[in-house]
């Protein structure tokens, strides 16, 4: 094995995706609708849930409105959809395999880490506090906060930017491809991570990123075996 007291120059600088890369949360998400309709007496068909697939919070709202004559205002709703999630957050998510151990194996080694997520920057860090990762990140950064998603390359070079790191210095942590071609564009490092989310486009995320792993036990294991850290 490697030195343990250095690191790669490649994962000096950590960019790191919350939902479905560190946390086993997209179950959560594909859920909400179907738990929501559930926590008002409805019993939705897998056909009336079909196209939440593809809609925004505001857009089920209104779904659900039309279809099962909800009372409105679709913001009524979606707040209390948003609730349900921030009790997941608190209270429920778990930690993917692997995360915790890698993350403390790249502290120890010298890295610098932040994380870029879609989900609200306190819930982000509530929850990452509560499973005793938090103190592991230099700060969170929310798409939410700057009005712009992952399918546009701002975060994470305001990421980077924070960090004090050049893009090409940088590696980027994803399980969305749509989000890691964005950053592999930008000039990152992009590692990819498996999540049961995308399990129908992990082909193509092999494809655009520099490394692939199953989880981030197998990323602390290869690392290990090949002497980088």
């Amino acid at each position: 094995r490697g030195n343990a007291e250095e690191v790669s120059p490649m994962k000096k600088f950590c960019i790191f995706d919350m939902d479905g890369t560190l946390l086993d949360s997209m179950t959560y998400w594909r859920s909400l609708g179907r738990d929501y309709l559930r926590s008002l007496g409805l019993e939705p068909t897998a056909e009336q849930l079909a196209p939440l697939r593809t809609q925004t919070m505001p857009e089920t709202a209104r779904y659900f409105m039309d279809v099962f004559d909800l009372p409105g205002p679709p913001e009524k709703l979606v707040a209390a959809m948003e609730g349900m999630m921030e009790e997941n957050y608190r209270r429920h998510i778990p930690l993917k395999p692997g995360a915790a151990e890698y993350l403390a194996a790249l502290k120890s080694r010298g890295a610098r880490l932040c994380v870029a997520t879609a989900t609200a920057e306190y819930l982000a860090r509530a929850c990452l506090d509560r499973l005793g990762i938090g103190r592991y990140f230099e700060f969170i950064v929310s798409c939410e906060t700057i009005g712009l998603g992952k399918d546009k390359p701002e975060i994470f070079y305001l990421a980077a930017g924070c960090l004090g790191a050049a893009p090409a210095d940088t590696a980027v942590f994803e399980d969305a491809p749509y989000a890691a071609e964005t950053a592999k564009r930008a000039g990152f490092f992009v590692i990819g991570l498996y999540d049961d989310s995308n399990k129908d486009k992990q082909d193509r995320l092999k494809v655009i990123c520099d490394l692939y792993y199953t989880d981030l036990s197998q990323a602390l294991r290869d690392e290990g075996n090949e002497g980088v850290s």
